[in-house]
């Protein structure tokens, strides 16, 4: 598959705050469309504030940033939810709403961003869950469901709007290495697929078992890791 010249994220000098707090200094990287990379650190390193700023969660405050073609320092609130079409976020925690079937979870992201008939919108929800293998749970619950099916859900849940890149934050944080293992392959699945993916992670064995491309938050800096060495 052929992909667009253009990088789908592009960060230069950038600064990432978390409130007042300055967490990450001059941040220089690019990832093209159908890029995998994975995002490595210590917890409270900056992985998450990196990610939000990215998807326009927190302010960026100094240097520039352009994720799918939207200039973020110049992003207006407005703006945001045009934005968050052209890109998926997987969190680490779902955030699906406990007392709406899986369908209604979905159709809810689909309305929130700008779908309005209602025969397109179940046509792409029966797509998603297909992609992630869980057509048969459309009509049941979260509670019902495990945490890697729940994570399924979420992964489905950000492909909706055909994203350029999904960007994941400890998508395995909270799952035990055998299902870590299979919501990875469904990552790498995806990305074969053309979506770029910026996965947070500190799962060093998972990094081992399945290389890509590395960046490591380290002492409030950003740098790009050759191999398995210094993760």
């Amino acid at each position: 598959m052929m992909f667009a010249d253009k990088p789908v994220v592009t960060l230069q000098n950038v600064d990432v705050f978390q409130k007042d707090s300055l967490v990450l200094s001059d941040v220089n990287f690019s990832i093209n469309r159908g890029e995998f990379v994975f995002l490595t650190g210590r917890t409270g390193s900056g992985k998450s504030s990196l990610l939000k700023t990215l998807y326009a969660d927190l302010w960026l405050q100094k240097g520039h940033a352009e994720v799918s073609d939207y200039v973020i320092e110049r992003l207006r609130a407005a703006e945001i939810p045009f934005l968050r079409r052209k890109i998926g976020v997987v969190f680490q925690d779902f955030q699906l709403f406990m007392d709406r079937t899986v369908q209604e979870n979905l159709m809810w992201v689909l309305e929130a961003t700008g779908w309005t008939e209602r025969a397109k919108m179940k046509t792409r929800i029966a797509e998603v869950l297909m992609q992630v293998g869980m057509a048969p749970a459309i009509d049941k619950f979260p509670h019902q469901l495990s945490g890697g099916e729940q994570q399924r859900i979420v992964i489905a849940r950000a492909l909706l709007n055909d994203p350029h890149i999904l960007f994941a934050d400890e998508p395995t944080g909270n799952l035990d290495p055998e299902v870590s293992a299979q919501i990875l392959k469904l990552f790498l699945e995806i990305n074969k697929s053309g979506t770029a993916i910026l996965m947070a992670t500190h799962d060093f064995e998972m990094i081992r078992q399945f290389p890509a491309r590395m960046l490591k938050c380290e002492n409030g800096k950003v740098l790009e890791i050759q191999g398995d060495k210094g993760i």
